[in-house]
Order: C-alpha cells, then sequence, then structure tokens
C-alpha cells in the first residue's frame, strides 16, 4: 500500500500513511483492511471507505469462496488430504512465527511478560479467548502499563500484581460465558463471527485462536483438522487472513454460511473505522488507548502459543511433518514467504502420497 498510494500515486505522504497505519491498529478488525478504508477515505470521502474495503477483501472472499467449494466436494480425494496435511506442519510454523514476532515488539517489559503468562494460564484453565483479550487490556490500561509506564512499573515489582497468579485474571473473566451451542443456521454463523470481528485486535493470526475457541471447542461446528485446512486456504490465497471465516462459513453452512461470516467478521470493521475517523488525532495520541493495546497483544502472544500448540498435536504427528514445521519456522524467521512454504508443503504432501507406506 505503502508503494502504490505514497510512492506512485502520491495520494498520502509517508507521515500521514503512517499516522493511518497508528490508527488502525488501535481498533477491533483486520488492520490491512481498515487501513485500505482509511485511505479510501482520505481520496473520497465517506463513499472511497466503503469502496476502498470492498474493493480490497471482495477478490479474496471470491478466490477463497470457489476453493471452499471445492473443499466441500472434493476435499474427501487422497490427494486433496495429501496437499492438506503437506501444508498443516507449515500452517503451524506460521502460527508460531507470528506469535514469535508479535511477542519480540509486544513483550519487553515484566509487565507484558506477567499478562502474557497469565493468559496462556487463563487460557488453558478454559477461561473463553475473547474475555482473556480483553481482560488483558483492562488490567494493562489500569496498570498503565503502556510504553513508557510499563517501564517504570516493571522496576516498582508490578509484575506480581498482574500474575497473582492467573488467578486474578481467571476470577474477572469467570462470569463472561462460553459460546452456547446452538444449530449452524446462517443466523448463528453471522451473530459468531460478528462477535469475533468486533473484539479482534492487530495481528489477523489471533483470529485462529478464537476461531477455535468458538467454533471447534465451544459450539463443535468444526474440526481441528479444517481448521488448518482453513488457515492454509486463506494464507495461500491473496488479501487480508481474515478471508479464511468465508472458507469456514461454507464449509459449515454452505453458501448462505459463507456470506453470513464474511458480512459478520468484517462489518465491525467498517463500523470502527467509520467511528474512528473523527476521532482520529486523539486515538493516535491516546496514552490510554495504547495502554489498552499492550494489553491486547501481550495476551494474544499467549493465546497464538497456546493455538500453536493445540493444532501442532493434530497436524505434527510424525518425523516428517515434525521436520517440515522446524525447517518452515527457521525459513520465516530467515524472511521466506509463507506463499512458498505453503506451496513446499503441499508438493511434499503429494510426494508422500506417491511413496510405498513406511
Amino acid at each position: 500500500m505503502r508503494d502504490e498510494f505514497v510512492r506512485r500515486r502520491g495520494w498520502l505522504d509517508d507521515a500521514t500513511f503512517v499516522d493511518l497505519v497508528g490508527a488502525a491498529n488501535l481498533i477491533p478488525g483486520p488492520t490491512s483492511t481498515e487501513l485500505a478504508m482509511h485511505i479510501g477515505h482520505r481520496r473520497a470521502g465517506w463513499a472511497g471507505l466503503v469502496v476502498a474495503g470492498l474493493a480490497f477483501l471482495l477478490p479474496a472472499v471470491a478466490i477463497v469462496a470457489v476453493l471452499a467449494w471445492l473443499y466441500v466436494e472434493q476435499g474427501s480425494r487422497p490427494e486433496v488430504g495429501a496437499v492438506l496435511g503437506g501444508v498443516a506442519p507449515v500452517v503451524v510454523a506460521i502460527i508460531a512465527h507470528a506469535g514469535w514476532s508479535i511477542g519480540r515488539a509486544a513483550v519487553r517489559t515484566r509487565h507484558a511478560a506477567a499478562l502474557l503468562v497469565a493468559s496462556i494460564v487463563a487460557v488453558l484453565a478454559g477461561a473463553p479467548e475473547i474475555a482473556v483479550l480483553l481482560v488483558a487490556g483492562i488490567v494493562s490500561l489500569v496498570l498503565g502499563a503502556g510504553a513508557g509506564a510499563m517501564a517504570r512499573g516493571g522496576r516498582a515489582g508490578g509484575s506480581g500484581i498482574v500474575v497473582a497468579g492467573s488467578g486474578g485474571l481467571g476470577a474477572l473473566i469467570g462470569p463472561l460465558a462460553a459460546p452456547v451451542v446452538t444449530a449452524a443456521t446462517p443466523l448463528a454463523v453471522f451473530a459468531t463471527f460478528l462477535k469475533v470481528g468486533a473484539v479482534l485486535f492487530g495481528s489477523g493470526y489471533v483470529l485462529v485462536a478464537l476461531l477455535r475457541a468458538e467454533l471447534v471447542d465451544g459450539l463443535g461446528w468444526l474440526t481441528e483438522v479444517q481448521l488448518i485446512d482453513a488457515v492454509a486456504v486463506g494464507q495461500a490465497t491473496p488479501g487480508p487472513l481474515f478471508s479464511t471465516a468465508t472458507f469456514i462459513g461454507y464449509v459449515i453452512a454452505g453458501p448462505l454460511g459463507a456470506v453470513a461470516a464474511t458480512v459478520g467478521v468484517f462489518l465491525p470493521a467498517f463500523i470502527a473505522v467509520a467511528i474512528s475517523i473523527p476521532l482520529l488525532d486523539r486515538l493516535r495520541r491516546s496514552a490510554r488507548a495504547r495502554a489498552f493495546l499492550d494489553g491486547v497483544n501481550a495476551a494474544a502472544v499467549g493465546l497464538l502459543a497456546v493455538v500453536a500448540a493445540q493444532l501442532a498435536i493434530v497436524g505434527v504427528r510424525d518425523p516428517v511433518a515434525i521436520a517440515s514445521a522446524v525447517i518452515a519456522f527457521v525459513l520465516l524467521v530467515r524472511g521466506v514467504g509463507t506463499l512458498w512454504l505453503v506451496a513446499a508443503g503441499a508438493a511434499l504432501g503429494v510426494i508422500r502420497l506417491g511413496l510405498p507406506p513406511g
């Protein structure tokens, strides 16, 4: 986007572009899509916001919808299973790398580390992931655990307050209910994805953790393997990772489910951008907003660690798969693109299919 709209077209200068990136990070929803909306609004007002958002996400949604249809119709073929089986370890590595990358930037103080540990323990104890993110943000806000305040608080022994073990965090989260099991109607799919989209900050990979909690553990609409497959498709196609929602909606409830999931997960982003635009300058300068986001990011790293481990149990079961995941992680750290790694995993799966058993 910087290359297209700052360097090539001159619609924005670098300072404005950086400001819009920061603003997009401070509101819930897919950051890349929200950045497109902000740029569209700067260029052509409110109509530009809507057009830019739709233009950015619709190509990816259309491609993913076609792949979802093929998956449902042809997913039982051994060739398809081999490809997806080869990609699964790569997906686990991608999620683990996302957590590692976010963690390097988000977990630099004792307060942040304490929130990370407390979040992991709370999730493993059964606390709803959405609640963990929100409570971590609130705790960070209350403690003044933003960038500068976190550094000062770290020397004051504040970590013990946050960790109070995870017991304190768990007590705050306890009253928040887990998903209520219901039939997978398009309306229920819409409501579920609307809830996820309304509380999801920052990296799209946190979406995986929330969807696993809601759809695999909570509602039972999806299996672990189907979730890994959905992430693989979202990762291997252009556009925001949130287009994974289209794939999952189709698998759960057909074409109407795909539409419901897509609208549900992206609608909060359009609303959040529209609301934030008049408050843009105040939002960027707000230490409180950044403190809240610091807490959410620390918890998000914990969620990604847990979900990577949980998906690894399902998708990384033999020495070849373990080696694939480790090599993929190392290559990601070295800067190799995810699309190349997904393609390599798919090729390895096909090769393994043609080898004799044992």
